[in-house]
């Protein structure tokens, strides 16, 4: 359910905006996004499993927070980070 540290690896490499970031807005909605599809996936699955899903719930609300706060800064990079996840909003 977890990302492994080379897809975590790739993430940061592609959505980074400097060398060495971790931390940017783009860099922590990639990896959300990529938890929330694995998430996804198992709860196709695992139908049942209430407990993950609370937490794809906190997973969504911490992605549409920082999504909010990038579109407050700077609207173009926020639509085009939402364009290059294929995020619909």
């Amino acid at each position: 359910m977890s990302i492994t540290a080379e897809r975590k690896q790739e993430l940061l490499q592609e959505y980074a905006t400097a060398k060495g970031d971790t931390g940017s807005p783009e860099v922590q909605v990639a990896i959300l996004s990529e938890r929330i599809r694995n998430l996804t996936e198992h709860f196709k699955d695992h139908k049942k499993d209430n407990h993950s899903r609370r937490g794809l719930l906190k997973l969504v609300s911490q992605r549409r927070r920082l999504l909010d706060y990038l579109n407050g800064k700077d609207s173009g990079r926020y639509q085009t980070l939402i364009e290059k996840l294929g995020l619909r909003r």
